[in-house]
């Protein structure tokens, strides 16, 4: 996009946006030059351990592709993607009406750029809808009417939370936010979420790194958070798949409990049912 031009109200170019750095590491063009300086600057740290974030990014689209093709093929037909960042290839809403036609999405951010891009992308399709909203504040979400009045949340839905929670420093407020809407699920329902692994004093200096240049973004900071930190963000679920796995080897037909390497850090992902 043009630097600084026809900017929505309160969008500052000079502030890195973690939405805009997502775009950057997907190979998008709706980035500034301070998105594109703090994502070079993660991509650098990211070698320092072998993670690639441009591959853990795509690892991370392609998590929400197999997750949601698995759901819809399943019977579930209510989506609703919180922090959903701009507009990419293989959006949830196009995964799921491929493979259950009549699907229902609501795409939900708190970046304003993100929002114009959503809107005038879905404008002709009745069954997505994208509102503003606070990952901090998920009921305020499942209440509002413009969401209640587009999907049917007495029906199983599932909530999306992919590579957002770890944007939320204060380990209270994360599991907080997690067991909100685990509550709000109901039977039939399915949380879907991704998270970056930080897994010890292998990853130390570079998890302290990339904690800085986050400071300095819209969402002004980074969690350090552990598998067995990340696991409890689906207490009292089923899981489905292989369970909480690194993305890079998350497919719905992978053996669960299988070995997978966690000692270079890197993205954790799952998807767990409220058991009916």
């Amino acid at each position: 996009m043009a630097e600084a031009d026809h900017l929505p109200a309160g969008i500052n170019p000079n502030v890195p946006s973690v939405a805009r750095m997502y775009d950057y590491y997907l190979g998008g063009r709706d980035n500034f030059a301070a998105d594109r300086e703090a994502a070079e600057k993660m991509i650098e740290i990211g070698r320092r351990t072998g993670n690639d974030a441009r591959e853990l990014a795509l690892a991370n689209r392609a998590f929400i592709g197999h997750a949601v093709r698995m759901l819809a093929e399943a019977g579930v037909r209510q989506f609703i993607d919180i922090g959903a960042g701009l507009p990419t290839q293989d959006n949830v809403h196009q995964v799921a009406q491929r493979h259950a036609p009549g699907s229902r999405v609501v795409y939900v951010d708190n970046d304003p750029i993100v929002l114009v891009h959503a809107r005038a992308l879905l404008a002709r399709d009745p069954d997505v809808l994208a509102v503003e909203g606070d990952l901090k504040d998920p009921d305020a979400i499942l209440d509002d009417p413009r969401v209640t009045e587009h999907l049917d949340l007495s029906e199983p839905f599932a909530v999306l939370l992919v590579a957002v929670l770890h944007f939320i420093p204060d380990d209270a407020e994360a599991n907080r936010i997690a067991a909100r809407i685990r509550d709000r699920l109901g039977p039939g329902g399915h949380l879907v979420l991704s998270h970056l692994l930080y897994s010890g004093d292998a990853v130390k200096g570079a998890a302290t790194a990339g904690q800085q240049v986050y400071s300095s973004t819209t969402s002004g900071g980074l969690a350090r958070r552990g598998y067995d930190e990340i696991v409890p963000f689906f207490d009292g679920l089923e899981l489905l798949g292989p369970g909480v796995v690194p993305v890079t080897d998350w497919t719905p037909d992978a053996s669960p409990g299988g070995s997978y390497d966690l000692s270079r850090g890197g993205v954790l992902a799952g998807v767990g049912r409220v058991k009916s």
